[in-house]
């Protein structure tokens, strides 16, 4: 049986190995013109830890991608305690996670979230997910989206029907009645199995490689217009809403004494509204 700590330390060892492997593949579309920027931070309380946060912006490929590692411990807030799986009265908790949103210069190519988490309360559980946000209807894309987000769930035996609905369900803007973008995969408080729930976990992230670099090759050489980036940036309006009001991990993020400009990396570096 491994013990809660080494787990900790796999999770922990495994989110910052994955995050160098997508910085990397990402820098190598810029083709060595703009490189990520670092920067590391700690909470109030240097012993409840801190993250890594890599920013790139205005390249050829990514206007604003932030990839985002963080380790952190601490204690809930009373107002927060009820909303967390298994926080105590004491409200302690440990949480380790990785979270990259990208947002494209290109029109054509969809912005792309991803994130993966454990946490720890009385109890520990994995979540995390990965979805696209485009501003133009590929039929194409969609399908090469859930048909590699599809295999990865039935390779490790996770119900990717559920995983669906839960995503299409959760990255809605009811005030808008409107989905967000074409979906992908959600899930949360996966409990039971850790060593198989991390095997998951693990090949979810290759998996966003593979299909990130797949969607980016696709309409990378793509011609746009000036009424195709109007589109992009009303679309990036809608990725904002969703962003501020009901996104957990914003929430999470604030609610755990997280660093503000890493929290907020997710929203777009332009936006508009009609």
């Amino acid at each position: 049986m491994i013990n809660s700590d080494f787990r900790k330390k796999m999770v922990d060892s495994w989110f910052s190995y994955l995050q160098s492997q997508i910085c990397k593949e990402f820098e190598f579309f810029e083709k060595g013109k703009k490189k990520f920027v670092k920067r590391n931070w700690n909470k109030k309380n240097k012993n409840e830890g801190g993250g890594t946060s890599f920013m790139l912006s205005g390249g050829n490929v990514f206007e604003k991608v932030g990839v985002n590692k963080s380790t952190v411990s601490g204690k809930f807030t009373k107002k927060f305690r009820n909303k967390i799986l298994g926080a105590s009265k004491n409200g302690k908790y440990w949480a380790s996670g990785i979270s990259v949103v990208a947002h494209m210069k290109s029109p054509k190519i969809p912005a792309i979230h991803f994130n993966t988490r454990f946490i720890v309360t009385t109890k520990e559980w994995f979540g995390g997910g990965m979805d696209l946000t485009p501003s133009h209807q590929d039929v194409k894309e969609k399908k090469l989206l859930h048909d590699m987000l599809k295999k990865v769930c039935v390779q490790n035996k996770k119900n990717y029907k559920k995983y669906k609905k839960w995503c299409d369900e959760y990255f809605y803007l009811s005030h808008r009645k409107e989905a967000r973008g074409i979906g992908g995969i959600f899930f949360d408080y996966e409990i039971d199995n850790w060593i198989k729930n991390f095997k998951f976990v693990r090949e979810l992230g290759l998996t966003f490689i593979d299909i990130s670099k797949k969607v980016i090759k696709r309409k990378n050489n793509l011609k746009w217009k000036k009424k195709d980036k109007e589109k992009q940036l009303i679309k990036r309006g809608r990725y904002v809403e969703f962003n501020l009001l009901y996104d957990r991990g914003t929430k999470f993020g604030l609610n755990s004494g997280g660093n503000i400009d890493s929290i907020l990396m997710s929203l777009p570096p332009e936006a508009k509204w009609e």
